[in-house]
């Protein structure tokens, strides 16, 4: 498990020689921050920047307002519309807004030009259960003008847990003419926040949740199934493009729609060693069910996943026509590369920019090259001190971080090109490399802990001639796995930096066909075991010595009484981050979930905090909208690390900051 949270932990330990040596993500963009007039609540649904450079942002408390001058120190607000209903998107053509209210699409239109809307337009409406989760999102535009909005389910009652499409279309992409016919075009969305047209085709990002064991980026196409249950619902109407039924699926995959002795249902949990079935293997029965092109490991990368945006030719500097992915829970930007092998979209994603106020929501690109962020947390949790706000990326174009441009897949492992040129000797070591794999369950069950995670043994590299790119030949390669790839050792040429962000996370569906290198070839030298060889070597000629003195000092430890000592925030740190508890838990203050502090007040014993770690009980927290997911791969004695130290927190320790 060490390797699927690399990235989380080195960020966090954030007094390492790494973060001294090596710039950061403040070095290359800056954060500025958008400043609106006194009294509003930028609680930010949509962005769109219209063809004079202003830009349009909705709302979620159904306000539209066009910003004038955005980029400059003084921006001017004016208010274009309102009285709309939580509108969660926002799209210009043709000289006009569209919104994505919470039960249709509108489009607005100021016919006076006096600055406000003076007609609002339903293009097309769907119904409506009054459920607060029934969220809208989009519309983005499609090449020919027509329009794609996608709606979340609701959640139960009695079973509160439980995704339901109460009326049609929740859980479905919805495509609607700019004449207003409407037809459902996919099915199998939870929570679809994060809509992109990229060169045409139609992407989302979908959250962790029940069914869905991670975030990450889809290709949608007419007649897909996502993968929750919900909107199955609804396959039967006849303008349907997909006939799978619920019944088709639960053939495949239980339910666990189990009642207790009461006559209760019970909410299915995460059960350690069980049989399961991943989506790959379901996808093998049904071939409509579509897997995520990217996985974005939930904890790592987002828990909240939103807008995919692309990255325009000369923008932010190497990473042109690479996509940008926001998340809301973690307030944080990460960087994907897609590819097709054997026509199938797999590629690998890079944490980008963190820091930001609030929950990311939606992006947009100013005409001076640099992002619009719209934030918001109502209703859930975020990193950041905001409760929304509108802020800008700034490109800083002087300098070019020292990253991994792309990952892209061989026949016989990984290439990786970099944004500048490699030290050849650490590079050409595999001690500076890590690979392993992983996936998740699917099953109804809030997510899924990583499984089937296993070692990738690097058997050798080659370093191209200017040393932009690495070839690495790779054992154990696993199709529809997340293969997890590390380069802590890797050194820049000129300056010996460390990568400003060593890990990224490569889902492989297909492994391309093509030549092999040779192992003659290839660099096999590994410092890490021949420190190891010499080590043994120098332990084996003092073992004589040593035992005489081991010997010695157990007699005295074991003849001293032992204090029983709480670990403190330093010695725990590193397993905040690794099992990614520092995603959403803060040690004094409310976050995506409650703070340590708070846990500790419960007064649980270390042992059944590590009960909680296992099988989180949400509703013990009322007022948390997202659910802590079980993690059964923490081993039992680095829990009761974990425990010690929360409960240490009420026994006048100081709390970290």
């Amino acid at each position: 498990m060490k390797l699927i949270y690399k990235t989380l932990l080195l960020a966090a330990l954030s007094g390492s020689a790494f973060a001294q040596e090596t710039p950061k993500e403040e070095d290359f963009s800056k954060i500025m921050k958008v400043s609106s007039p006194e009294g509003t609540l930028l609680e930010v649904g949509g962005l769109v920047v219209m063809p004079n450079g202003d830009l349009g942002v909705s709302t979620r408390r159904g306000d539209i307002y066009i910003v004038e001058n955005p980029t400059s120190r003084k921006p001017y607000f004016r208010k274009f519309a309102s009285g709309l209903h939580e509108v969660l998107g926002l799209a210009w053509k043709d000289g006009a807004l569209y919104c994505a209210q919470r039960g249709e699409l509108t489009k607005l239109v100021d016919t006076n030009m006096d600055g406000k809307a003076d007609v609002y337009e339903t293009v097309y409406a769907w119904p409506l259960s009054a459920h607060y989760h029934e969220y809208s999102f989009g519309p983005k535009i499609a090449p020919d003008g027509s329009f794609f909005v996608s709606g979340n389910v609701a959640f139960g009652d009695e079973e509160w847990w439980r995704g339901e499409s109460r009326v049609p279309w929740r859980g479905w992409m919805m495509h609607i003419t700019p004449d207003g016919q409407m037809t459902p075009y996919a099915t199998g969305f939870r929570s679809p926040c994060g809509l992109g047209m990229i060169n045409g085709e139609l992407f989302y990002t979908d959250n962790q949740g029940d069914w869905v064991g991670s975030g990450g980026v889809w290709q949608v196409k007419e007649g897909d199934f996502m993968g929750h249950r919900g909107g199955l619902r609804w396959t039967g109407m006849p303008n349907s493009p997909l006939k799978l039924t619920t019944e088709e699926l639960y053939a495949l995959v239980d339910p666990r729609r189990n009642k207790n002795a009461e006559g209760r249902y019970i909410k299915p949990e995460n059960v350690v060693n069980e049989t399961f079935i991943t989506l790959a293997e379901v996808k093998e029965k049904i071939p409509a069910l579509r897997l995520p092109a990217v996985v974005l490991p939930h904890g790592v990368q987002g828990i909240s996943n939103s807008e995919i945006v692309q990255i325009p030719e000369g923008n932010f500097g190497p990473f042109a026509g690479q996509l940008l992915v926001g998340d809301q829970g973690q307030s944080k930007i990460m960087r994907v590369e897609l590819e097709k092998v054997n026509g199938e979209y797999q590629g690998v994603s890079f944490d980008f920019r963190s820091g930001f106020q609030s929950g990311v929501l939606r992006m947009a690109w100013a005409k001076d090259g640099s992002l619009f962020i719209g934030e918001t947390n109502r209703g859930w949790g975020s990193a950041g001190e905001a409760n929304e706000g509108l802020q800008r990326l700034v490109w800083n174009t002087q300098k070019t971080p020292f990253e991994m441009q792309t990952i892209k897949a061989m026949p016989d492992g990984f290439e990786i090109s970099f944004t500048q040129p490699v030290d050849r000797k650490s590079a050409e070591d595999l001690a500076s490399y890590a690979i392993e794999s992983f996936t998740y369950k699917y099953h109804p069950v809030y997510g899924s802990p990583p499984v089937n995670v296993e070692p990738c043994t690097i058997k050798g590299v080659k370093v191209s001639e200017d040393g932009m790119k690495v070839r690495l030949v790779v054992d154990n390669l696993r199709r529809h796995y997340v293969h997890n790839i590390t380069l802590e050792g890797v050194r820049e040429k000129d300056h010996f930096y460390s990568l400003v962000h060593p890990t990224g996370f490569y889902t492989l569906h297909n492994i391309p066909i093509g030549a092999r290198l040779a192992m003659s070839e290839l660099s096999t030298r590994n410092s890490e075991k021949e420190a190891a060889a010499k080590a043994a070597a120098e332990a084996a000629a003092k073992a004589k010595s040593s035992a005489a003195k081991a010997a010695a000092a157990k007699k005295a430890t074991a003849a001293a009484p032992k204090a029983v000592v709480a670990p403190t925030f330093e010695e725990v740190k590193p397993l905040l981050a690794k099992y990614t508890c520092l995603a959403c838990h803060n040690a004094n203050k409310r976050q995506v979930g409650p703070a340590f502090l708070d846990i500790a007040k419960r007064a649980y014993s270390n042992e059944k905090i590590v009960d909680l770690i296992y099988n989180p009980q949400p509703q013990n927290w009322s007022g948390y909208a997202t659910e802590m997911p079980p993690m059964p791969n923490v081993p039992k004695k680095e829990a009761l690390k974990i425990a010690a130290w929360i409960n240490s927190l009420t026994a006048g320790k100081t709390a970290a900051k």
